[in-house]
């Protein structure tokens, strides 16, 4: 088990059970056995099966069966998993694998709607680091489950100058500056609004520009502008019913916040037997 996950479990099981369950070690034997399934009760990606076995295996559980695979697109009604052991055991971990699956699966369900319908077109959908604190490793996992691409992880592995930047040095210099640095492995963003600051990133060479908060006949413009001397990456506020119209402009990669920052988890129960 990766020594990170297994710290997070830790501290999730320890949020949720404080001092002890109360309510089952009044009301349920120490010796009482049990199965239950975890059932989707709306259609969804399931994502989290190896999370959440890895939280029973914790609490030691005899047995953690997936039923489908992680990634699968399964209808309401659908059991994903059983599970066996102490009763107890099962009722301690239940709210913390509901809460990791349920918000798991909802990412990805989101992800592969989106994804679904950038098909026809070339641009890839990335997510952003607008996620849950100390749950970043585990949301872009879910991306990645749901047919996405991961943005950065944290400010340490990329170069993204973005407009608080830009107001305290400019394009050119920021950009200079980066390369004197970075390794030449390392890709230059530059975060753009409008076709001056774009054609400054082309000239300060930036490998990347992002378009940001622009209608898409703007980013269409700065796309035939930009004619292939760098990746270019559409981002800002952008969803369901925007994301072909944005595609259709000619973009490489369309960020999306809303992926991990907002999305709604999938009903999803543990229903003992």
């Amino acid at each position: 088990m990766n020594w990170q996950l297994n710290e997070f479990l830790k501290s999730a099981l320890a949020e949720d059970l404080g001092r002890g369950d109360i309510t089952s070690e009044v009301l349920i034997p120490e010796n009482l056995k049990a199965k239950a399934v975890f059932l989707f009760k709306e259609e969804g990606v399931v994502c989290g099966l190896p999370q959440v076995q890895a939280l029973f295996r914790l609490l030691a559980a005899d047995e953690f069966q997936s039923i489908r695979e992680e990634g699968q697109l399964v209808p309401a009604g659908t059991a994903v998993a059983k599970i066996s052991g102490s009763a107890r055991c099962l009722l301690a971990g239940e709210r913390v694998a509901l809460n990791l699956l349920q918000h798991l699966s909802g990412i990805a369900t989101r992800t592969r709607r989106l994804a679904a319908l950038l098909t026809p077109y070339k641009a890839k959908l990335t997510d952003t680091r607008k996620t849950t604190p100390l749950l970043r490793s585990l949301e872009k996992y879910a991306v990645r489950v749901g047919g996405g691409k991961n943005h950065r992880f944290g400010l340490d592995d990329a170069v993204l100058i973005k407009d608080n930047h830009l107001t305290l040095v400019d394009v050119k210099t920021a950009v200079a500056r980066a390369r004197e640095v970075i390794p030449h492995t390392m890709k230059i963003e530059v975060e753009t609004e409008n076709a001056r600051e774009v054609l400054d990133a082309l000239e300060a060479g930036a490998d990347i520009i992002m378009l940001d908060n622009m209608p898409p006949g703007q980013m269409a413009q700065m796309v035939e502008l930009i004619a292939g001397r760098a990746i270019v990456e559409a981002s800002g506020g952008i969803t369901a019913q925007t994301i072909v119209e944005v595609a259709q402009t000619g973009v490489d990669y369309i960020s999306v916040g809303s992926l991990t920052h907002s999305v709604k988890a999938i009903d999803i129960s543990l229903d003992f037997q």
